[in-house]
């Protein structure tokens, strides 16, 4: 799973856009503001039945605009305020 080296501290968490290019084609573009639940209820909920370790990462799900990736595809999600980050799909 490509996660990037930056942890953002200095941000509004319930308010970044995010987009998602597909071979340089974006195929997703959302905001935080949109998700279901903000952040300080989500580990609420996970922290209820386990312990979040220094290190650990939360996934949220995806917004709309899902699709098929082959090989050799580049996959770059850009979120405000923290950058780019470009990966290719391989075959492992």
């Amino acid at each position: 799973m490509p996660i990037g080296p930056v942890i953002a501290t200095n941000i509004d968490p319930h308010n970044l856009d995010i987009k998602l290019y597909l071979n340089d084609e974006i195929r997703q573009s959302s905001n935080t503001k949109e998700f279901i639940f903000k952040i300080p209820e989500i580990i609420e909920f996970i922290t209820q039945g386990m312990t979040l370790y220094p290190g650990d990462v939360i996934l949220t799900g995806t917004p709309s605009g899902v699709g098929e990736m082959n090989i050799d595809d580049v996959v770059t999600v850009e979120i405000e305020g923290i950058g780019k980050l470009k990966n290719i799909v391989i075959k492992d």
